[in-house]
């Protein structure tokens, strides 16, 4: 009897002790710093202040850092300089491959706004013309994974192609000048590309593939900060909501913050997809499939499971 009310005191002891490591990791917040590109739902939720209005309350602050592209926002993630952020389909698979600290929280599919242009008096007019261009995208970002598969869509390689490795902010001056012969990119990019550089729209990568966007969290913070993490992912997903039936104040909100002329961020809004929600099986099973590609192809060092990378809430 004796050892049956010391384990059940134990059992009791360690329960506690749980929550109270729960309660004090909640306290010990006092900022969270969110990732963002110059589109999407979190530069809205920037602008309209969601997540500050939902923290205040909490004594958290909210801290904005802008990246030009997904990959240089997943670095900083693993080092832990920032606690949650946005990106593509392809970053956080070299991220998983290399080991990264991170977790997929949310997932959202991309139904439009990227895909390939080519200049206006461009030759290239089918896929298969690719075949030994100057394609210029940024290595590891959503839009090298739209180039395998729409490379392969043709019937070509990697090979077949001379990619050209360059950030945005890089490749439309490159794209502009000539110096690449197309550019793999997504909005608001996209939309500067066919407005204001005479682009000409190759492929959407929509008629290409399915694509996914993902809400990626810092493992550590996800553990040890899960029920902030849910409420950041509400709010996301809350703000998204509002976007999908408030198409011209998001054009206006996006401008606001990114500075990015309004004709451009509206073409942008008016074709993008910001309904966010769970990464779901399927989600999943077609981040497996870039993944497995990738690996085919050698861009990444080893094979990776994507679900061991999901994040799994604590039921409380």
């Amino acid at each position: 009897m004796r050892r049956r009310q010391f384990l059940q005191l134990s059992l009791g002891t360690v329960a506690a002790a749980a929550l109270v490591r729960r309660a004090y990791a909640r306290d010990s917040v006092k900022e969270i710093r969110i990732g963002y590109q110059k589109n999407g739902v979190l530069v809205i939720a920037r602008q309209q202040a969601t997540l500050e209005k939902q923290f205040a309350p909490q004594g958290i602050n909210v801290k904005w850092v802008d990246f030009s592209s997904g990959p240089p926002m997943l670095e900083a993630m693993n080092v832990g300089s920032i606690d949650y952020g946005a990106v593509g389909d392809s970053p956080p698979v070299f991220a998983q491959s290399a080991g990264a600290n991170l977790v997929y929280a949310a997932g959202q599919p991309i139904t439009n706004g990227q895909g390939i242009l080519v200049p206006n008096n461009s030759q290239i007019r089918t896929i298969a013309d690719l075949k030994g261009k100057r394609v210029g995208f940024t290595k590891g970002s959503s839009a090298h994974n739209v180039v395998v598969q729409t490379l392969e869509k043709a019937g070509l390689t990697y090979a077949d192609i001379t990619p050209v490795y360059l950030t945005p902010p890089d490749a439309g001056p490159a794209f502009a000048s000539g110096s690449i012969d197309a550019w793999a990119i997504w909005d608001p990019y996209f939309a500067i590309g066919e407005i204001k550089q005479n682009g000409r729209i190759l492929v959407n990568a929509s008629d290409i593939t399915k694509t996914n966007s993902f809400y990626i969290a810092n493992r550590d913070f996800a553990r040890d900060h899960g029920a902030i993490l849910r409420e950041i992912i509400d709010v996301t997903t809350a703000t998204g909501k509002w976007a999908e039936a408030h198409r011209d104040e998001v054009a206006k909100s996006l401008s606001a913050v990114t500075g990015i002329p309004l004709d451009i961020q509206a073409v942008a809004a008016n074709r993008s997809s910001f309904a966010v929600g769970p990464v779901t099986d399927d989600i999943i099973a077609t981040q497996q499939g870039v993944a497995d590609r990738f690996y085919k192809l050698g861009l990444i060092p080893r094979p990776i499971v994507v679900r061991d990378a999901v994040w799994k809430p604590v039921q409380t």
